[in-house]
């Protein structure tokens, strides 16, 4: 996932200097902040050696274009921003040369396609579509000049799952801005997202996100992608990923669509994290986004909440 093409020496000098890191909740259930590693582990079980609350978790997915005999090539590297683009890219088998034909569904998708901006500002989930060939390609505006990460997130048919990434360029006057500060709240298109827990690194922390409308706590969360919300998280500085799920399952009789979630989590490390929580409600997929210290408890804000997403974190979803 470090491999990307760079406009100027100079976006590149600004690259190295951001990281990011996010994620997610919507109905009852208890999960674990997994890495992306062997088995594809960012989407349900414990971190290996975490459950038992010691030692340090296994390196997160997303640092790495290629692994385990599979290579993201992403064919467009470089877009202009505010300008609507086909993002072309595929999945390439290291031992044949050929693009991946065959995949293996996880939460109904064969391929979930997440960007973000290295800044941590701007973020979007997308469900790219795969031509017989084996490339994918999806519509894409990106906002603003900079520099993108772009994380497929797949399971090789008959194989393991696994996150690849590589760097997108938005050519353009550039201007990186802060990573919002640590905030316990968080509203997004009328709705306030509430979080509290720890984020624990190398051990079990409780995370619960509630989800409230109009001071009203939100009953009927529904279905996305098979559940009631999803949580992906990036850790600042490499852009270490993680993808999670909640336990459980709309309609098997125990998970409730809201107002709560709750996650058992384990961050691979210390450090800053960038929590992004896509929920559906009243026909539409909502993100709300949070920044988060491992180690250390939600506090609740001293003023506003935190801002919300930009318009293209919640509306570049595709299916």
């Amino acid at each position: 996932m470090n491999t990307g093409l760079r406009i100027t020496a100079y976006a590149a000098a600004l690259a190295a200097a951001f990281g990011i890191a996010y994620g997610v909740g919507g109905g009852v259930g208890e999960i674990s902040l997994r890495t992306e590693s062997a088995a594809h582990d960012g989407h349900t079980g414990a971190t290996p050696g975490a459950a038992a609350g010691a030692g340090p978790a296994a390196a997160p997915g997303g640092l790495q274009t290629s692994e385990r005999g599979y290579t993201l090539d992403l064919k467009t590297p470089a877009v202009t921003a505010g300008r609507k683009t086909d993002l072309r890219f595929a999945v390439v088998r290291d031992a044949t040369g050929r693009p991946l034909t065959a995949y293996q569904a996880e939460h109904t998708k064969e391929l979930h396609l997440i960007i973000a901006s290295r800044d941590l500002t701007h973020y979007q989930h997308l469900h790219p579509v795969r031509a017989a060939d084996g490339t994918w390609s999806a519509p894409l505006t990106l906002p603003r000049a900079g520099v993108y990460r772009v994380f497929a997130d797949f399971t090789p048919d008959g194989g393991e799952g696994l996150t690849l990434g590589a760097d997108l360029t938005a050519s353009g006057a550039y201007a990186p801005a802060p990573l919002p500060a640590p905030a316990a709240t968080a509203e997004v298109d009328g709705y306030r997202v509430g979080l509290r827990g720890r984020l624990s690194p190398g051990r079990d922390g409780e995370l619960t996100l509630g989800v409230t409308r109009d001071g009203k706590p939100v009953r009927d969360l529904q279905p996305y992608l098979g559940a009631y919300g999803h949580l992906v998280a990036l850790r600042s500085g490499d852009l270490g990923y993680l993808h999670v799920h909640p336990g459980g399952a709309p309609g098997d009789g125990r998970t409730r669509p809201g107002p709560d979630i709750s996650f058992t989590t384990t961050a691979p490390s210390s450090g800053t994290y960038r929590l992004f929580l896509d929920f559906k409600h009243a026909g539409r997929v909502h993100t709300a986004a949070f920044t988060v210290r491992a180690g250390r408890p939600v506090e609740p804000p001293v003023t506003s909440a935190s801002p919300a997403p930009e318009s293209g974190e919640h509306s570049g979803h595709r299916h």
